[in-house]
């Protein structure tokens, strides 16, 4: 099949009326290297492991995976499925067919972040998705890497990226440089062949390299994550702070754009369910739990670990692996 892939095209799946102004002044934007194993984001101390949302309907979410991310269907029966890449999981669907959908002015999930492992990845899957006519919700340059914004059928919002190689990344007094530039998309596509899509599944690097939350107030959620859970801060901007392990760029975003004041989350809506932190060091999720603990945070032991509450009901589970 012959796929009429233009820019014009990626930017109508977008809803834009206009082409934008081309990026022809721009620096050509590198690509990594092929990876040979875990990215940047995942050889960290603390990593993003998974995420677990609940839906209304649970083949239509499950399907849309599966289909426009091509993530493998691992386990699915009448009441949950369980997605993955390279035989790891990365996203578990909860059916919860009488819930309510989470109005976006609630704290939860702002998106999921599926980091590609390699640039190519990123501009093969762009053709897929235009083959297929996915509605894609924004495109941009964020100086540390390259993303696509789009939503599921219920509304959780998605981003799909590559980052640029750490050696690329700005730093400055322990703030990285980031930005929301026009993300140039023909050089992104001359990586790949735009007539033919061959992005059949995920690449079996594919992880969540991040996770962006809506929050109902930045300080408290930077004395949450930041002072309790033990992410670095990376940068803060415009109602936004941002947070990792090891120097990543960001395993952690937080707004309160559409969320600020938002209260206690309803768990009987759709939405994040819980999503995981994971480290191979004892000693980190330790001094996890005694942070919590101190601070007075509710807390659950687990087998590998412990599940925490954040301010707003979003559950966090920090897991030895």
């Amino acid at each position: 099949m012959t796929i009429d892939l233009t820019r014009r095209t990626l930017l109508h799946l977008a809803g834009a009326t206009t082409l934008a102004a081309a990026a022809a002044a721009a620096a050509r934007a590198e690509g990594n290297p092929v990876s040979v194993g875990p990215t940047y984001a995942s050889r960290t101390p603390m990593r993003v492991g998974m995420v677990t949302l609940r839906v209304k309907n649970l083949d239509t979410v499950a399907d849309y995976y599966r289909d426009v991310l091509g993530l493998s269907v691992m386990e699915r029966s009448a009441g949950s499925a369980r997605l993955g890449a390279g035989g790891v999981t990365l996203l578990v669907l909860e059916a919860h067919p009488d819930a309510a959908i989470e109005p976006r002015n609630a704290a939860g999930l702002y998106h999921t972040a599926f980091l590609m492992p390699t640039r190519k990845d990123l501009a093969r899957w762009l053709v897929h998705a235009a083959s297929h006519r996915v509605p894609l919700s924004g495109f941009a340059d964020h100086l540390v890497s390259e993303s696509v914004y789009l939503d599921d059928p219920e509304g959780n919002g998605i981003e799909v990226y590559a980052d640029r190689d750490p050696s690329q990344w700005q730093w400055s007094e322990g703030s990285v440089k980031m930005a929301s530039d026009e993300l140039n998309i023909p050089d992104l596509l001359s990586l790949t062949n735009t007539r033919v899509s061959d992005y059949a599944k995920a690449p079996e690097g594919l992880r969540v390299g991040h996770m962006h939350l809506r929050v109902g107030d930045l300080v408290q959620a930077e004395g949450f994550y930041h002072g309790t859970v033990g992410l670095d801060a990376t940068r803060r901007r415009n109602g936004a702070a941002f947070l990792s392990s090891g120097r990543y760029h960001h395993h952690l975003g937080m707004n309160v754009w559409q969320s600020q004041g938002a209260g206690r989350r309803d768990d009987t809506t759709t939405g994040l369910a819980w999503f995981s932190l994971v480290t191979e060091k004892q000693d980190i999720l330790a001094a996890q739990d005694e942070r919590l603990r101190k601070a007075g945070a509710q807390v659950t032991a687990l087998g590998n670990g412990v599940e925490a509450v954040d301010p707003w009901g979003t559950r966090v589970r920090l897991l030895k692996i």
